[in-house]
């Protein structure tokens, strides 16, 4: 099962690992998106207790009329921060992050692992190399090699 909010972010590997990598890209944006679920996950029953509580004061002459406000604004903003953490599907976007960075993290463990191999006859043709890569990022040759120009690793082609 998967822990809702981890302490550390990783990407979704499902291969063997043959050593640890840098981190790079893809785990940012998983990292910035599982903060931002985090704030909406505390923030939204926060704000709904506080609405709650403001409503419940409402008759109260101790708090006069900002009761009535508390209860409205906490309310508006509970319904806020709810609609965009289950409609945001925030939660899924850190999900998508991490898959896609496990993914980019095999393609460049096998390039890596086809560089390292010492026995020139074990290592993979390189034109075939080039051509499995492009069919993993659904990419054709000359896409791949326009990609490539712009990439700061783009001395593999």
């Amino acid at each position: 099962m998967l822990d809702k909010f981890p302490k550390t972010v990783e990407p979704a590997i499902w291969w063997p690992q043959q050593k640890q990598l840098s981190r790079r890209g893809y785990l940012r944006l998983t990292e910035v998106a599982l903060k931002i679920n985090r704030i909406l996950a505390i923030s939204g029953p926060l704000l709904t207790g506080l609405a709650a509580l403001g409503s419940a004061f409402l008759g109260s002459s101790i708090f006069g009329v900002w009761s009535g406000m508390v209860g409205v604004i906490g309310g508006a903003l509970a319904s806020v921060v709810n609609t965009i953490e289950h409609g945001g599907q925030v939660g899924m976007v850190v999900e998508m992050y991490r898959s896609n960075a496990g993914f980019f993290r095999l393609i460049q463990e096998t390039i890596e692992a086809n560089l390292r191999e010492k026995e020139v006859g074990r290592r993979e043709n390189g034109q075939v190399l080039e051509m499995k890569v492009a069919l993993h990022l659904g990419r054709s040759l000359s896409e791949l090699k326009h990609l490539s120009v712009f990439s700061y690793g783009s001395k593999l082609f």
